[in-house]
């Protein structure tokens, strides 16, 4: 029995943990679909790649209906290059990981050591040699199903992440889409802005020359002069907005600012969308956003985590089971006669933990209440974001509407005031201020015009990426 102890205290400052740790090396991941994720790809198509989840979440064929492949492939990009969607994903697989590690505690455990061990024995005067070789499993019996419990709540988080990847896929690709627009939507501005400038120049001038001969005022003189240093000053704004704009595009399709300039784009005039507004939208089109979907699951996990604290009340039951190997050499270690096994349980009750248990428990309630309060104001929330989404896209078009038949109204006067000019009832001035006039228009038309299509995006990102899946 002394061998039988020193051996064991020796072996117990050696120990080494066995699990089951499988890796492989992949070198091809760009096609091969996360575990977590294959869910989520069809099993229809042959060679699907990793990535085709990602382009399921933003709806790519929804994008397809503003007819410029340029806006299909920078989202496209935004997809797989930008650094928060990657992050998302990486988010993702750390909760995935929890899981597994959560649920490993449903699982035995067992340890093994190996060491050497030298005594002497008392009224001896010779040394021996020994080698242990001690194996403990451990398992708790989870007959109340508590350990099970734990790894659902944390499941709950898992599934929660991938719909903040989702809701972030459905961002950033909103984001592009907006960005890009505004970005030719200054295009446009710029370039009605020259146009504006120069004729404020050759107001300016005009009046310049008018007032040398005594046939304007200063005053007019000076006033048209501040109208084309404002002018000016406008195409400068214009102008940096719309290089930061660009510097916007390049960081979420994830290209250095660096680039910015050598982004491509359409002319807004060259964009013909195809978005008709939906009359209404059922309110129903709510359980599809990611966010509701997330709530709903909280609520689900807030409800484990109150039975899992119920549950704290209740003994726990542990398994032991060791079996020590004990031999003086090597060759006879694993022998029956030098084998030392033994088996037990134990069942523990919490009887005083000064309240802890009983305020943890409340303490879990109090949590489900909060989050069940915040997955009732989820829901107004996105009842309300469609609504505000679906009223500004309606209302919108028919101010672009109505700007263009104001439009039209001003050509129509401009080319009426041209044929004047030309008869020579009224002076190139007169002429040259009802030019500037119709670009004022015109460039209100343009910016409504991509109102319309952000308003189209910002109804695609309150439902969820799927605006017209739903309509009645």
């Amino acid at each position: 029995m002394k061998k039988v102890i020193s051996i064991a205290l020796l072996a117990s400052f050696i120990s080494i943990n066995f699990m089951p740790a499988l890796a492989a090396e992949n070198n091809n991941t760009s096609t091969a679909t996360p575990k977590q994720f294959k869910s989520m790809v069809s099993k229809n198509k042959k060679n699907q790649k990793s990535d085709d989840y990602k382009f399921a979440y933003i709806n790519m064929n929804w994008w397809d209906n503003f007819n410029d492949d340029l806006l299909t492939s920078y989202i496209q990009k935004a997809v797989l290059n930008n650094y928060d969607l990657k992050m998302a994903t990486i988010n993702v697989e750390e909760y995935y990981q929890n899981v597994k590690s959560q649920f490993s505690k449903e699982l035995p455990s067992a340890t093994a050591g190996f060491g050497p061990g030298w005594f002497k024995a008392p009224g001896s005067t010779s040394t021996d040699i020994n080698f242990g070789l001690p194996i403990i499993v451990q398992y708790e019996a989870d007959i109340f199903l508590k350990n099970h419990d734990k790894t659902k709540s944390v499941k709950k988080l898992y599934e929660g992440s991938k719909l903040d990847e989702r809701a972030a896929y459905i961002s950033v690709a909103s984001a592009v889409g907006s960005t890009y627009f505004n970005i030719i939507n200054l295009d446009k501005m710029i370039s009605l802005q020259e146009e504006i400038v120069k004729i404020r120049q050759e107001i300016y001038d005009l009046m310049l020359a008018s007032n040398r001969e005594g046939l304007t005022s200063t005053a007019d003189t000076v006033k048209a002069n501040k109208a084309l240093v404002q002018g000016q000053t406008d195409l400068i704004e214009l102008k940096k907005q719309r290089e930061q704009m660009l510097h916007q595009m390049c960081v979420l399709i994830g290209e250095s600012p660096e680039n910015a300039n050598s982004l491509e784009r359409r002319s807004l005039d060259e964009i013909n969308y195809q978005l008709a507004v939906p009359s209404q939208i059922p309110s129903e089109i709510i359980t599809h956003r990611p966010d509701y979907m997330k709530a709903e699951l909280m609520v689900e996990k807030a409800g484990i985590d109150v039975r899992v604290a119920k549950k704290e009340f209740l003994p726990s039951i542990n398994i032991l089971g060791g079996a020590l190997f004990n031999a003086g050499d090597l060759g006879s270690l694993f022998t029956t006669k030098n084998m030392l096994l033994g088996l037990g349980g134990g069942l523990m009750a919490p009887l005083f933990q000064g309240g802890s248990l009983i305020a943890n428990l409340r303490l879990k309630k109090a949590t489900y209440e909060r989050i069940l309060q915040n997955y009732y104001k989820t829901n107004l929330t996105a009842i309300q974001e469609v609504n505000d989404a679906l009223v500004a896209a309606r209302l919108d078009k028919d101010k672009m509407q109505q700007t263009e038949k104001q439009f039209n109204l001003e050509k129509s006067d401009y080319s009426f005031n041209e044929h004047k000019f030309n008869e020579g009832t009224i002076s190139k001035l007169d002429l040259i201020q009802y030019q500037e006039n119709l670009l004022t228009i015109e460039k209100l038309v343009a910016q409504q015009k991509v109102e319309c299509m952000t308003d189209a995006i910002s109804l695609y990102k309150a439902t969820g990426s799927k605006p017209y899946d739903y309509v009645q």
